[in-house]
Formats: C-alpha cells, structure tokens, sequence
C-alpha cells in the first residue's frame, strides 16, 4: 500500500509501506536422513537414524565434521537421548531470519540450546542461567554432536575463529567454555594464585588458560606421574595430593583460587585450608554425589567463599573461543573415527580415565 507523507517528508515525496516478509522455514525435498548415535538402557551406544524436519525461520542446519566425548556425556549413555555436546560443523542452510551466519561457516555450539531472552538472567546476559533454558540430554533429544547432521538456533551457534582447527575448537564448546566462564566470571585476575585440581579433560584447558591469563597456577594431582605434563601445559607449581589422612598439602603459598575439575567430590576442607582469606573454591566437576561436606567454621572465621560456575553464556563463550584462537590454547586430543563401536570404545576408557586428555569423534 503506497502512503502519502508529504506532511512528514515535504511536498511532494511519498513513500511506499511494504509489509515485512512473512518468515518461511526451510523445506528439504526429499527430507534427508541423519545417522546419530544414542545411549541405551544397556549403557551401550547404538547407531540410528532419523528424518529431518524443516528448518525455522531463526534456524540453521549443520554437517556435523567432529564432536568431543565429554564425561558429561557418561551420565547420559542409559537415557537415550542422541549423545554429543561438543560438536563443530559446516553450516548447510540458513533460515530466512537469520542474519549473522551463511552456507559454508564452521561453527561450532554447546551445552545451551536455547533460552527464553525475557527473564533477568536473560536480560543481563546470563541466559544459561534461564529458568526455561533448553539444555543437552533435555531438549533436542532426537540430534546431538554425535551424528551427522544437525538443526539449532543460529543465536546459540558459534563462528570458530581462524586459526582454531575444527578437532581442537570441538572440546573448547563444553570443556573451554567451562573453565574459562570460572575465570572470567569470577574476576580472576592475572596477579593472582590459582590452583587447579585435577589435570585431565577439563584440568589440562584450565593451565593453559590461566597462563595465558597470566596467573600463577598450581597444578594438584593424585602423583607426580603428570607432572611434566601439568608443567608443559603451564602449571608453575605442582601439588602431590595424595598425602596421609592428617597430613597437609605442601604448598609454596596459599591461593586466591582454586578450581575443582575432577568429577566427583573431593576433600574439601583439606583444598580450602590452602585458600587464602576471603579465597574462592570454585566446583567445575559434576557429582553423582550430591553433597558438598564443607568445613563451616573456617568458611566463617576466614571468610572463605564458594561459587557455583556452570558453562558459558553466549558472549563468554565467543570470548572464549577468540582468547583460545589468539594464544594458540588447544586440547591434546585423541581423535577417533564417530562409530558405535569407537564411541562405546572411548566410553569404556573415559570410566577408567584412560585419556590424555580429550576424545575427539571425527566424520570420514
């Protein structure tokens, strides 16, 4: 419908009013399958397939090219759902509404799916924090990492930086957003004291980051058997804990931080005696024990605190993947051909611990 503005424009001008074009979804012709791979009630990962449904507006469509075999994802090998939050792919087709992504992009997307971009946490840029967040293993169950194909909202699906290859960037989707969204949203600062307990998946990440950080930081591990490892990763003091019930850490000095990456609890009292004042234990490791058993008193007495670090919202997560590219910080992978018999394969290991230091599924 075409509008006389003349009173708004001057005389004589005029102005068009076109209505917006209605979004349209994307429609696959012959609707292609994907391969995924999924938990069973057995514990055990099978191969499967399923047909894809059209793209929305706000969606794009990823071939999937690698995913890594985070712990996380043991939790869900008897749920069903298809497996896989750490994957890096090429972007197939974008929805009519989407801006910031093209055909050809290698991207990459985590534990977040979507949220509702309303509420507080929301609204101040803590979206992982949404009461109505839709995460891994509870939304999308039919598509995961671990397949070939992929559909999500181009809103939570990040560009790799150059200079990131796709097998090293797939690992930094859970386990890089988790250690550095515990550094950056705590405020850690480069002249402080950080230790790292546990040099696996998530430890090895976290010294690398934290050097690059400009940190001091201690690595705390079983023995000294990954020692020159921690070092090479860039731990400037390594920390044996496996020490007598009534004996103490030996400690250069106390710490400003100190970051559980092990899966499971740990003794907490002993790690927060070498806090510092006003110091900060922060738990990255998920538990299928659910108590923490912290010592009261000295949390009181020194002022100690405690901080809860999930994974990263989406600016943190760019933040990251950037900091990760510019300082060549990489995990040392194991990468596999993505087949049920690789996947259950690694499964089996990751329960022993038998990785340095991150499983990597790769498409041929």
């Amino acid at each position: 419908m075409c509008l006389d503005n003349g009173l708004l424009r001057g005389v004589g001008s005029s102005r068009c009013e076109e209505q917006p074009p209605t979004p349209t979804t994307v429609t696959f012709v012959d609707m292609p399958e994907i391969q995924v791979f999924k938990g069973t009630p057995e514990g055990k990962v099978i191969e499967a397939t399923h047909t894809i449904r059209d793209i929305k507006p706000d969606e794009v469509f990823i071939k999937v090219t690698h995913c890594g075999f985070c712990y996380t994802d043991i939790h869900y090998l008897k749920a069903g759902n298809v497996l896989g939050h750490e994957p890096v792919g090429i972007v197939e087709e974008v929805g009519s509404e989407c801006k910031r992504l093209k055909k050809g992009d290698v991207v990459g997307w985590g534990y977040l799916h979507d949220s509702c971009m309303e509420c507080e946490m929301c609204m101040t840029g803590r979206e992982i924090l949404c009461a109505e967040r839709k995460m891994y293993a509870y939304a999308d169950l039919d598509m995961g990492g671990m397949g070939s194909g992929y559909i999500g909202k181009e809103k939570y699906v990040f560009k790799i930086p150059k200079g990131l290859a796709p097998a090293d960037a797939a690992p930094l989707m859970c386990a890089g957003a988790t250690v550095f969204a515990a550094i950056y949203n705590n405020n850690i600062k480069p002249t402080d004291r950080v230790g790292v307990v546990g040099i696996g998946g998530l430890g090895h990440l976290a010294l690398q980051f934290l050097k690059a950080w400009g940190c001091h930081v201690a690595a705390f591990s079983g023995s000294d058997a990954k020692k020159a490892e921690a070092e090479h990763f860039g731990a400037r003091e390594f920390v044996v804990t496996r020490v007598a019930e009534d004996e103490e850490f030996q400690i250069e000095e106390k710490f400003d931080f100190i970051l559980s990456t092990v899966a499971g609890q740990i003794p907490w009292a002993k790690y927060m005696r070498c806090l510092k004042p006003t110091g900060t234990m922060i738990p990255l490791g998920l538990s299928s024990d659910p108590d923490m058993i912290t010592p009261y008193s000295d949390i009181i007495v020194h002022e100690l605190k405690v901080s809860g670090s999930l994974v990263a919202s989406r600016h943190v997560q760019n933040l990251m993947l950037e900091f990760a590219a510019r300082h060549g910080i990489k995990p040392q992978n194991e990468i596999m051909e993505m087949t049920a018999d690789n996947i259950n394969d690694a499964a089996d290991r990751l329960h022993k611990g038998d990785v340095r230091y991150r499983f990597v599924l790769e498409r041929k």
